[in-house]
Parts: structure tokens; C-alpha cells; sequence
């Protein structure tokens, strides 16, 4: 009674209204193109944000589940004020997908982003489930201890050292536009400066702008209602006879069935059933090269006219029907169009059987799509935005791969660059010292010769004479010492420059994979897959009643389907 209390709400009705909750529809256009989707709940209350937050969280939920195993970004959910969605102790019902989410979304390609200005509002396992965080300068000691524990709860679930002191110390000394990020994949936190940027955003949107950005996207929507249900027939073709009380009488040889009657009967109209001739069948299409082999169950209903060519497979219809669904006698009190001469014959059906299979095996095939560059071929029924969205997925797990590649097959050479210069620069800075203590001792020696020259009794003496060579042998050895420094600093340019070239190199290959071919702009081919004759299986060309409401005027309406 609740819930017809709220379908019937006329408050309600506004939720049945706009997009459909469709997540893959939602993050990409018709072509495969990835889009941004914002939900604003700013004009919501309360209970109703409380709704829609844990319904599209579910819908999320869904969405993921039925994604294959990754470990590329597929996605990203991001959910601003966080508070009251996600409490510590309270179980709202958004609580369940959102710790779902956290716990298994990074599997599947999902990644989730939460924002909060306080952390003490949130659950501390989400905490623990969260690996990269965002930190702030914080207002309160509660929340700095709350952090204080997540991050060393984290640490410790990583099997690291965990210096709480240090940390708190780091968390103090934040100031604006300073963060500190903390990744469970990192050896130790970084703390880092946001730019900044100067923004011309108003800020959150008005119900009045929000219906000014959406009125475009609905009139294409509209239109685009429009054309399929224009471009939708009549599925049953029926024609407005008069309908007989009784029903025809057949012989026991031909086969007939009833289509089942559903729905209820509209006022003022009565019950009629409608001669069609129902086919069936079963497809096997196979091709080796694209390996595909699929089977199609086919059930169609073709229209009863008197004439030379009674049957026409060209003008049926794909029937939502099921063979074992049929029904052997009709509903009671039900009249009964005419039915054809030629319909009451069991070597008619016969006929038609072998014309139903040889209309299928002109007409019917498997149209997938192709992709130049990867070779890849589109699953049966899988549309053309699903094939790209499941392109760029494989691109982007194989561009992953690619770098990670990269990454290994550089890593040893640019880490052996950077020891040799680290031992290079000791080297230079060692012959750098020594240079400097030569170019003292040198000054000195020939500070005291030239000294001890002119204030000695005898200028030429073996003792003056003694350090005047002395003073030539320091010298000397500064010279030597100026060039072994200079020999230093030039190995150390020469290896920074191979390091350069290196690194350059790891850009350009990284660059290169970045710029693989693109499958949203990347023409798809079409080939067409067609079934033998020996791959059709006919199973049931039958006469099938269908029931229909015939109104005032003589309107024939379907009541099958």
C-alpha cells in the first residue's frame, strides 16, 4: 500500500520522467563516445536525495557487476559532500552499494572519488578501503585523528612502518592549497601544492539553468521517440472484417494453435482472433575466421490473404513468442475472422514450410562489426557503441600493459645512470675538496718562499731555494688537480646528458602507445555472416489464431504481445 501510495503521489511523477537510469547509456553517447554525466540533487529534500542517491549507488552497483575483470580505469564515480551518505554509525540504505563500491569497484575498473571537509563523518572501514587519499589542512583534532588512524590502519594492512609523529607533524604544517597524498602503493606520503587558477563558474546551477542545458538534449531525444515509433508497423496487418461467432471448422491434419491472450479487456470491446500463419525456426551462423558460432532461436508471423500468392514471408513479423507458449484451445466467448481457402489445407503447410526455409536462408544473416586495427569483430547483437566502449577498454588495458613494459625495460638502465651519477658527483665534489686544499697549500708554500726570500739573511740559500720548489711542485699540483676537476664535471654532464637522451627516448616510445589509433574515430567495417542450408532448422510452420480487441469502430488492437 506504501509503495501505490507513492506510484500514485502526484509528486512522484517527476521520477518517472527524462533519461531512463541506464548507466552504459549514461556514460556513453550512441557512437561509443565516453561523456560526462552530472546529477544535481541540489532542489531535492532530504528523504528525496536519500532516494535517488541509493538508487542510482544500486544502479552503479548493477552496472559494475556485469563488466568483465580489469585492471585499467574503466570509469569514474565521483560524489562531492559526502556527508550523511557514508556515517560511521548510522545504516542509511546508500550505505551498502557505497562500501560495495569500495571494497570490490577497483576489480571491475571503477573507481570511486569521495570529498568531505570532514572525515570524521565518514566509516572508518571505507577508510580502510580507500587507497589514495587527498588531504587538506584540518579544522579539528577529531579530525586529525580520525586520519591519524585510517592512515596508519592503511599502513599497516600494506605491511609498512607507520611514524605517527612525523605524520601529525606534516598535518599540522599544511597551509592553503597544500596537500598531502598518501597512496598505499607509494613508499611514503608526498605533499604537494595545488596551482592556482582563477574560475568564472557560478557556483551550483538553478533548476531555471539546469532546464536551459537539458531542453536541447530533450527535443533530440524526442525526435528520435519520434522516428522509432513512426517507423514501427502494425505487428498483427490484420484488416477490418466482420468477424464470425463461430470457429472454422479444419481438418484434423493441419496444425493450429493460439496465441496466449494477454492483458485485460479495454471497455466496450470484444474478443477476436485473428488467422496468421506462425513459423519457426532455429539458426546456427558460423564463420571459422571471425570465430563466431552462434544460435538464433526465430519465430515470425506472416499474414493470411485470399489470392494467388496466399503467403508472403517478406511482409511478417518478428513475433515475441514461444512455441511452448501456445495454446491449444481459444478463450471463451471469442469470435473469428475469415481464414483462407488455402489455410485449410494440410499440403498447403507443407509449401510453406519449404518456402519458410528458403526464405530464410535468402534473407537472414548476422551483420557484426570490424575493426581495422585490432582485427577485433563485434559480438551478434552487441550495437556499435558497445563494441567501442569494449575497443577503448582492450586499448586501454593493452596501452597499460605497453607502459608497464616500458617502464620495466627502463627502469634498470635509468636507475644505473642515476647511481653513476651519484658516484660522479662524489667524484667531483672529492676533486673539487682536494683542488681547493692543493690551491691553499700552494699559496702557502709560495707565500713562505717569497717571504722567507726577503727576510732571510742570504736571498740565495738551499733553504730558500728548497721552498721555492717546493712552491713549483704545489703548483703543479693545483694544475693537475684544476684538470682532474674539470675531467669530473665533464663526466658528470655526459652521463646527465645520456640520462637526458634516455629519458627522452622512454617520453617518445610512451608518446607513441598514448597515440595508438582511436576507436571512437577509427572506421568500423561491416561483414555479413549467412547460415547454410544444412545450419537452418525449421521446426513449426503452423496456423496460429491470434487474439485481438475489436472496439466500436471496428479497431483491431493486439492482445498478444
Amino acid at each position: 500500500m506504501k509503495l501505490n501510495n507513492l506510484l500514485a503521489a502526484p509528486g512522484f511523477q517527476a521520477w518517472l520522467e527524462g533519461e531512463a537510469l541506464d548507466i552504459q547509456s549514461i556514460m556513453y553517447t550512441p557512437q561509443g563516445k565516453p561523456r560526462l554525466a552530472i546529477f544535481s540533487i541540489a532542489h531535492l529534500n532530504d528523504a528525496e536525495r536519500m532516494f535517488f542517491v541509493t538508487l542510482l549507488l544500486s544502479q552503479m552497483v548493477g552496472w559494475m557487476r556485469a563488466q568483465s575483470g580489469t585492471t585499467s580505469l574503466r570509469a569514474l564515480l565521483y560524489m562531492d559532500e559526502i556527508f550523511g551518505y557514508f556515517p560511521p554509525v548510522a545504516n542509511p540504505p546508500s550505505k551498502l552499494p557505497l562500501m560495495t563500491l569500495l571494497k570490490q569497484a577497483r576489480a571491475f575498473g571503477l573507481g570511486v572519488v569521495l570529498a568531505t571537509q570532514n572525515p570524521v563523518d565518514l566509516d572508518y572501514k571505507g577508510l580502510a578501503n580507500t587507497g589514495t587519499w587527498f588531504i587538506g589542512r584540518l579544522q579539528t583534532e577529531r579530525d586529525k585523528a580520525r586520519v591519524l588512524e585510517g592512515l596508519e590502519g592503511a599502513s599497516t594492512s600494506a605491511g609498512k612502518k607507520f611514524d605517527r609523529g612525523r605524520m601529525e607533524q606534516t598535518l599540522a604544517g599544511l597551509g592553503n592549497r597544500i596537500f598531502l597524498m598518501n597512496n598505499v602503493h607509494e613508499d611514503e606520503p608526498v605533499v604537494f601544492e595545488t596551482r592556482w587558477c582563477l574560475s568564472y563558474l557560478r557556483g551550483p546551477l538553478t533548476r531555471t539553468q539546469i532546464k536551459a542545458l537539458m531542453d536541447p538534449v530533450r527535443r533530440e531525444a524526442l525526435n528520435v521517440k519520434r522516428e522509432t515509433s513512426g517507423a514501427k508497423s502494425s505487428a498483427s496487418n490484420v484488416s477490418r472484417l466482420t468477424p464470425h461467432a463461430s470457429r472454422p471448422m479444419l481438418p484434423p491434419d493441419v496444425p493450429q494453435h493460439f496465441a496466449p491472450l494477454r492483458g485485460t479487456k479495454p471497455d466496450g470491446s470484444e474478443l477476436v482472433y485473428a488467422p496468421m500463419l506462425l513459423g519457426s525456426s532455429q539458426i546456427r551462423f558460423f564463420d571459422s575466421k571471425s570465430g563466431i558460432d552462434v544460435t538464433q532461436d526465430m519465430t515470425v508471423l506472416a499474414p493470411m490473404i485470399d489470392g494467388p500468392v496466399p503467403i508472403d514471408w517478406d511482409k511478417s513479423t518478428a513475433a515475441d513468442l514461444a512455441v511452448a507458449d501456445l495454446e491449444q484451445t481459444p478463450s471463451d466467448g471469442a469470435q473469428f475472422l475469415a481464414l483462407p481457402a488455402s489455410a485449410g489445407k494440410a499440403k498447403s503447410y507443407s509449401d510453406w514450410n519449404k518456402d519458410f526455409g528458403g526464405w530464410l536462408f535468402r534473407t537472414q544473416k548476422v551483420e557484426l562489426f570490424r575493426s581495422p586495427s585490432t582485427k577485433e569483430v563485434s559480438k551478434p547483437g552487441e550495437s556499435e557503441r558497445d563494441f567501442r566502449v569494449r575497443l577503448q577498454q582492450s586499448g586501454r588495458e593493452a596501452r597499460d600493459k605497453g607502459a608497464e613494459s616500458l617502464r620495466q625495460k627502463y627502469a634498470p638502465k635509468i636507475a644505473t645512470l642515476q647511481d653513476r651519477i651519484r658516484r660522479a658527483e662524489l667524484a667531483r665534489e672529492k676533486q673539487q675538496a682536494e683542488s681547493r686544499s692543493s690551491q691553499v697549500q700552494a699559496a702557502i708554500s709560495v707565500g713562505a718562499s717569497i717571504l722567507g726570500a726577503f727576510m732571510g739573511r742570504k736571498t740565495i740559500s738551499a733553504t730558500n731555494i728548497g721552498r721555492a720548489t717546493t712552491a713549483i711542485r704545489s703548483a703543479g699540483r693545483v694544475m693537475k688537480e684544476s684538470k682532474d676537476v674539470g675531467a669530473a664535471e665533464e663526466n658528470v654532464a655526459a652521463i646527465q646528458q645520456q640520462l637526458a637522451d634516455l629519458e627522452a627516448q622512454f617520453k617518445s616510445e610512451s608518446e607513441a602507445l598514448a597515440a595508438a589509433t582511436d576507436p571512437l574515430n577509427e572506421k568500423l567495417e561491416t561483414i555479413s555472416i549467412k547460415p547454410t542450408k544444412a545450419n537452418i532448422a525449421v521446426k513449426l510452420v503452423a496456423l496460429a489464431w491470434t487474439p485481438h480487441w475489436r472496439d466500436e469502430k471496428g479497431t483491431l488492437t493486439s492482445a498478444w504481445s
